[in-house]
């Protein structure tokens, strides 16, 4: 018997022989994944399906990645990676509920991240339901079905579902084997003493960086549009740098565009381009920024601030690769990976009506957040030490060092403005220092308050000061070769009173002096 909605037998004896050879197979499978991939291919040509892929969810980075599918080339699988919440498939996995597409090209959930084909005369449907063990959701599965007018897939629906009950089990073992090769890549590196990718522009040693790493050599050989969250001042342009460094288009035109340093009514000339005549004042035609950044990178920073008008416009340039200058009559193909950064809340913005959600969507393929200085404040001396030599050779300057009690403050102070603050505070201390050391006092008044450093509590300011004194103490003793003399009237105290703070201090004297020098 042939059943005329889906053109295949649809006796129950032909279902269950399917799903038996399925149980089969992935009961005796010795290779997961390529059992899984034939699985799919399988169930493509038994649902007259074109497409069918499986996702799991990675626990290490909070990520739903496919891990086996059939009719999609290897790039087109790197493609597929989700947010918990993002599109449908990540929607599935949030809802644990299966949802149905009836007509991709229709509807705004449906990300197309892999961009799959379909025939030209026909609608494509996507069905995705979750994939379940033990109560735990680990991934999901899903096919893409070309059809012309059908509006029921319950049956087929059912049928993954039954499908996904039978492979759950070995989709689970796919994730933990994954995972535990993470750990394991983690474990060499760390045993065998393996050099960890670490971009060449970016400063850093605190566990929170080393995360940031792996993240920006995950996603850099792919061409999926990034967006780079996080403070003022953290460094999102070198973020977007590294990530165009490490690609296989570090070669080709690395294009920067401060979004909200261009006045609105030159934005889209700035971005596309326009031609001759176009409008007044446009007496040459001008390429514009995407064009420059062809088979290189385009880094689009302070996105938050695009008008509305300008997002439409670069909806299609993403979306379709595509654009048109002012005053032109042709579409001009690119080939751009786009880079995005902002420091505003955008999902906040798209509850007001400040930003398109579609645009939303099309930019946040791969969000990577930065975090602030003052969550990874271990980093401070190395950045320091990375801003003293930078600023010596630029300026010709001789710094040595910071004193141990500049650094105190320094790592108490919440740095509201992070690197790009502390860059500029080391700066003016380097001008201020007199002995090509930095002082406390060289610091700025507001990291020597309690209040700009968010750490106001009974007794600090008292503290501060002692340590402040101690520090400046050492300094002298150690100019002075532990002369305590000489030390008191570098300082303008009497010898008695240098003598109490040393006692007041514990300072060990003897370990300053020279044994060449006169003994106090």
């Amino acid at each position: 018997m042939l059943c005329e909605r889906i053109k295949r037998n649809c006796y129950a004896e032909t279902d269950l022989t399917f799903l038996v050879n399925i149980s089969n197979r992935i009961g005796h499978s010795q290779d997961l994944n390529k059992d899984l991939e034939l699985l799919l291919e399988e169930l493509c040509k038994f649902l007259n399906a074109q497409y069918s892929m499986i996702t799991i969810i990675d626990r290490n980075y909070d990520k739903i990645m496919i891990n086996a599918a059939f009719g999609l080339t290897e790039e087109e699988k790197s493609r597929g990676v989700y947010e918990i919440g993002e599109g449908v498939i990540g929607e599935v996995v949030q809802s644990e509920t299966p949802i149905v597409i009836s007509d991709i090209t229709n509807n705004p959930k449906f990300l197309n991240k892999t961009k799959v084909r379909k025939k030209s005369n026909q609608l494509m449907a996507f069905l995705c339901v979750p994939i379940v063990i033990e109560n735990e959701i680990t991934g999901t599965l899903s096919i893409h079905k070309c059809h012309v007018d059908t509006v029921d897939f319950s049956p087929e629906v059912k049928f993954l579902n039954i499908v996904g009950m039978l492979i759950a089990k070995n989709v689970s073992m796919r994730r933990q084997q994954i995972e535990e090769m993470e750990e394991l890549r983690k474990e060499n590196v760390l045993l065998k003493g393996e050099k960890a990718f670490r971009p060449d522009n970016i400063i850093g040693n605190s566990s929170l960086m080393h995360d940031l790493y792996r993240i920006i050599e995950k996603v850099a050989p792919t061409n999926s549009t990034v967006i780079i969250r996080g403070e003022s001042g953290v460094g999102k342009e070198l973020i977007a740098e590294a990530i165009h460094n490490a690609s296989d288009r570090m070669s080709k035109p690395f294009i920067k565009v401060n979004c909200s340093a261009l006045p609105e009514n030159l934005i889209e000339s700035e971005l596309f381009g326009h031609e001759k005549g176009s409008f007044t004042g446009a007496t040459s035609s001008h390429m514009g920024r995407f064009e420059m950044a062809n088979k290189g990178t385009i880094f689009l920073d302070e996105i938050g601030d695009l008008p509305l008008s300008i997002q439409i416009k670069l909806l299609r340039a993403i979306q379709q690769r595509q654009i048109e200058r002012i005053g032109g009559n042709h579409t001009i193909d690119i080939d751009v990976r786009i880079i995005t950064a902002t420091n505003r809340n955008l999902e906040e913005m798209i509850k007001l009506k400040l930003f398109r959600e579609d645009f939303y969507y099309r930019i946040n393929v791969f969000p990577i957040y930065v975090p602030a200085l003052r969550e990874h404040c271990t980093d401070i001396p190395i950045l320091i030490d990375h801003f003293i030599e930078k600023l010596n050779k630029r300026d010709g300057t001789n710094v040595k060092r910071i004193t141990g009690g500049a650094l105190d403050m320094l790592m108490m102070y919440s740095w509201p403005g992070n690197i790009r603050e502390l860059e500029n505070v080391i700066e003016r201390s380097m001008i201020l220092t007199t002995d090509n050391v930095i002082h406390s006092y060289n610091l700025p008044p507001t990291l020597q308050t309690g209040v700009s450093s968010d750490t106001v509590t009974q007794g600090r300011l008292n503290n501060v000061i002692e340590r402040v004194e101690k520090q400046m103490i050492i300094d002298t003793l150690i100019s002075m070769r532990g002369n305590v003399t000489k030390s008191a009237e570098q300082l303008g105290i009497t010898r008695r009173i240098m003598g109490i703070l040393i006692a007041k201090y514990c300072i060990q004297v003897n370990s300053y002096k020279n044994l060449s020098d006169e003994e106090d």
